[in-house]
């Protein structure tokens, strides 16, 4: 098993599209995402899964799949070995994932333009408001960039 045959694999699976995470590819469904291949260079694909399913696959093929270290494998992210793998074993494993992350995309709350800064300026940008940065004074009030930051006087220095 090649990344090649897990990205294809991965990409088999209906609505999976390949994104890119910190440099690396990753495989999403629903705009998240449910495995990578972030530690190809290792030999290995990653695997987005609950704590349960890491031990039943671990458990069954030990040779193949391996807790990733630290807090990321201890919330399920499991590495699979692709050079002990065969294509039935991979397309099971993503399967699983794949399906995971589906429920998980049903029961997430949505995000809100309240709850995300960026959303919410983007959201004022397509409706054509200007940031509180960039309105126009009221009467009798003079512009002073930044509303936390005294402004410097030209003439000091």
């Amino acid at each position: 098993m090649t990344p090649d045959d897990f990205r294809r694999i991965a990409l088999s699976l209906k609505g999976a599209e390949e994104g890119s995470h910190f440099g690396s590819a990753d495989f999403r469904v629903g705009g998240r995402i449910f495995a990578t291949l972030a530690a190809q260079a290792q030999g290995y694909g990653n695997l987005m899964l609950t704590l349960e399913q890491q031990a039943t696959f671990v458990a069954e093929a030990p040779e193949v799949f391996i807790p990733v270290p630290g807090g990321w494998g201890r919330n399920g992210a499991t590495h699979l070995k692709l050079a002990g793998a065969n294509e039935d074993l991979v397309f099971g494993a993503l399967q699983t994932a794949w399906k995971l992350r589906i429920e998980k995309n049903r029961t997430a709350p949505k995000k809100s333009v309240r709850s995300s800064p960026t959303l919410a300026k983007k959201a004022r940008r397509e409706d054509g408001a200007r940031s509180d940065a960039s309105a126009t004074p009221g009467p009798g009030k003079a512009r002073t960039g930044h509303p936390h930051r005294k402004r410097k006087d030209p003439d000091e220095a």
